[in-house]
């Protein structure tokens, strides 16, 4: 049995989860981050457990192929990016083999149709959407992500390279706005200070959104951080403040109030004009978008008399795409912001053939089978927790022909896979699509069918 701060050679045979190369010794799993497989390292052992042991890699012994060097200066420290040491080719055929192992172990698919990893052609600068973390104090606030496993924030004055150059230069007028001002930071142990997190959004066009989550109502030089902001992204549209004073990890409070501009961002996916305010779900990555739902509604397979309904639909984003398509499309949504998203961009885009409900999936679909039939088609987005148990009976249940599953967790996505198998539905392919570059996350589309048709 290992012990804490022993050093020890090992051998890398895999990958776990988020990119921790997976190393066994005396027949103890050892998870040494860095690590690839083939290579051989010594660790300092930081954690004991009965199921496994983590190690530090502190001396590479030898070094893979596919290894390569992080473009980064904060990694591996940040812990925004778990990848950036191995080639990207080398991240695509991981995160298929993460979701053929989930499907296999937890879902009981045999030999799962699972394609090739869809990556990009350029995989930085991707994201049109960041929430960092603020700490330090006011003369030195620190802006980053979080530490992995922790909640000390690695500071990145620089930039991030998997965000645009237009988040980088809102943030920088933030520190600006801080130092000169002394707006002091939340601190999480204390339960004070002012400033949580900073979060931007972008736009197609490059028109962008800055909103700030603080511990209070008040806002102090609030025309002094417009006036920074503005200098630093002419093409900003919209500041925002929402209000978080509870002791938690969620982001976003339940009060909002927009400082200047507007109230909503103006953004596009796959030909349509998308309202998104600051609660509504909106993909992080524009280009990756397009292509998970290309994906999905090929897969949908659907034609103009039928009917499909798209479960988590957040504001419209696949719904309209998939309206193109069908007779009548229904948008279903817990989030009421969402929904009022939804409908403004069916308006906006002028599309008539399509329903948007606020409400549970698992409370509104009985509701609408009653009332409207059947669907042929169930698309399925939800988020990383995957579908409640009651809201996956309630679509099988309603008897698609075919479910599309579009899912950013593959265990959660083999769980339910599972569970709707039990109730008559095989899985017929999946494919994973590279949505967040870097990182151990995988995004896939599933496509099951009815057993009875």
């Amino acid at each position: 049995m290992l012990s804490k701060n022993e050093t020890v050679e090992l051998e890398c045979i895999g990958f776990g989860t988020d990119f921790e190369g997976v190393c066994r010794h005396d027949g103890q799993v050892v998870f040494v981050p860095g690590a690839m497989p083939g290579e051989r390292v010594i660790a300092r052992i930081i954690k004991v457990t009965k199921a496994y042991a983590a190690g530090r890699l502190e001396t590479l012994l030898s070094v893979s192929g596919e290894r390569a060097r992080p473009p980064c200066p904060h990694y591996p420290r940040c812990g925004g990016c778990t990848a950036q040491h191995m080639s990207y080719q080398t991240t695509l055929r991981q995160k298929r083999r993460q979701l053929i192992d989930c499907l296999e172990r937890i879902g009981g698919v045999q030999a799962p149709c699972v394609l090739s990893t869809i990556g990009m052609e350029n995989p930085w600068r991707y994201r049109n959407k960041a929430a960092f973390p603020v700490g330090g104090d006011a003369e030195n606030p620190r802006i980053g992500c979080f530490a992995a496993p922790s909640h000390d924030i690695v500071d990145a004055p620089d930039g991030c390279l998997l965000q645009t150059h237009a988040s980088d230069a809102l943030v920088r007028a933030v520190r600006e706005w801080m130092r000169r001002y002394r707006v002091a930071p939340y601190n999480e142990e204390t339960h004070s200070g002012l400033l949580r997190r900073v979060m931007m959004r972008e736009a197609a066009d490059g028109s962008a959104m800055l909103l700030l989550v603080i511990h209070g109502e008040v806002l102090p030089h609030a025309g002094e951080l417009v006036a920074l902001a503005r200098g630093s992204v002419p093409a900003l549209r919209s500041v925002v403040i929402s209000t978080n004073t509870r002791r938690t990890n969620v982001i976003l409070g339940d009060m909002f109030r927009t400082l200047w501009g507007d109230d909503a961002l103006l953004d596009s996916i796959a030909g349509f004009s998308m309202r998104v305010s600051p609660r509504s779900f909106f993909q992080v990555n524009r280009e990756q978008a397009e292509v998970l739902f290309g994906t999905a509604i090929e897969f949908a397979a659907l034609s103009e008399d039928e009917t499909v309904w798209d479960v988590y639909c957040g504001c419209g984003s696949i719904t309209l795409p998939l309206s193109k398509a069908v007779r009548h499309a229904v948008g279903i949504e817990i989030v009421e912001d969402a929904i009022e998203d939804a409908r403004e961009n069916a308006r906006r885009n002028g599309v008539r053939n399509v329903t948007f409900i606020a409400g549970a999936a698992e409370d509104m679909l009985p509701q609408l089978a009653g009332r409207i039939g059947k669907p042929d088609a169930i698309v399925v987005d939800p988020p990383r927790k995957g579908c409640a148990p009651a809201a996956l009976f309630a679509i099988a249940d309603a008897h698609p022909a075919r479910i599309v599953y579009v899912s950013c967790n593959p265990a959660t996505l083999a769980r339910d896979v599972k569970i709707l198998a039990e109730r008559g539905y095989a899985l017929v392919k999946a494919q994973p699509v590279d949505m967040f570059c870097w990182t151990g996350h995988v995004e896939s589309v599933a496509l099951l069918r009815s057993t009875a048709s």
